[in-house]
């Protein structure tokens, strides 16, 4: 289990649009993947979870991987929110 603090770059937080590019990338990945924010722990590959726990540009999140790719998953999901979420492979 690897994780990760990341700073949410993008103007508009991960609501909506910025959120579903986000869990697409998740989703790419084997591993079992988390976000942490404020001592809540949600599925990162689940759209429902990820908007539920409200995050805005600015907030550090914690991503937690689990799995086979857990390193490729996190840099992965790293580079995206760290380039505003611009990264739409």
């Amino acid at each position: 289990m690897t994780q990760r603090d990341v700073t949410v770059v993008n103007a508009g937080g991960l609501h909506a649009r910025p959120a579903t590019f986000f869990i697409q990338k998740a989703n790419s990945y084997k591993s079992s993947i988390w976000v942490v924010k404020d001592e809540r722990k949600v599925n990162a590959k689940s759209l429902l979870g990820v908007l539920s726990i409200g995050i805005a540009c600015g907030m550090t999140i914690t991503l937690v991987a689990d799995g086979d790719d857990e390193e490729a998953a996190l840099d992965g999901l790293e580079a995206l929110i760290t380039t505003g979420l611009s990264d739409r492979e």
